[in-house]
């Protein structure tokens, strides 16, 4: 999947609080990973039911390995989930 460029992001007050108080990740560095390289997208059809969900594995400004789960809402990312990337997910993130 291809973002459009400008990226934008709508935030929900209940996902900036429970992604720093869960997970450690504040709300800008989540979007960090959205402008740097690589960025790898995945389809999230197990949670798609209601609306198209989406994995994004990407490395912030830091070098911090993150998994966001978001949605495309009115052309903006609205993200649902910020957490470090498992294990599993740094060897995918690692691979070429």
């Amino acid at each position: 999947m291809k973002l459009l460029v400008p990226v934008s992001f709508d935030w929900d007050q209940g996902n900036i609080d429970k992604n720093r108080k869960k997970h450690g990740v504040h709300c800008k560095e989540a979007e960090e990973i959205f402008f740097n390289k690589p960025l790898k997208i995945y389809p999230d059809p197990k949670h798609s039911k209601k609306e198209q969900r989406f994995l994004g594995c990407g490395i912030t400004n830091k070098k911090r390995l993150l998994t966001i789960i978001f949605t495309i809402m009115d052309g903006k990312i609205r993200v649902i989930s910020a957490r470090n990337q498992s294990k599993k997910e740094k060897r995918e993130y690692a691979k070429k």
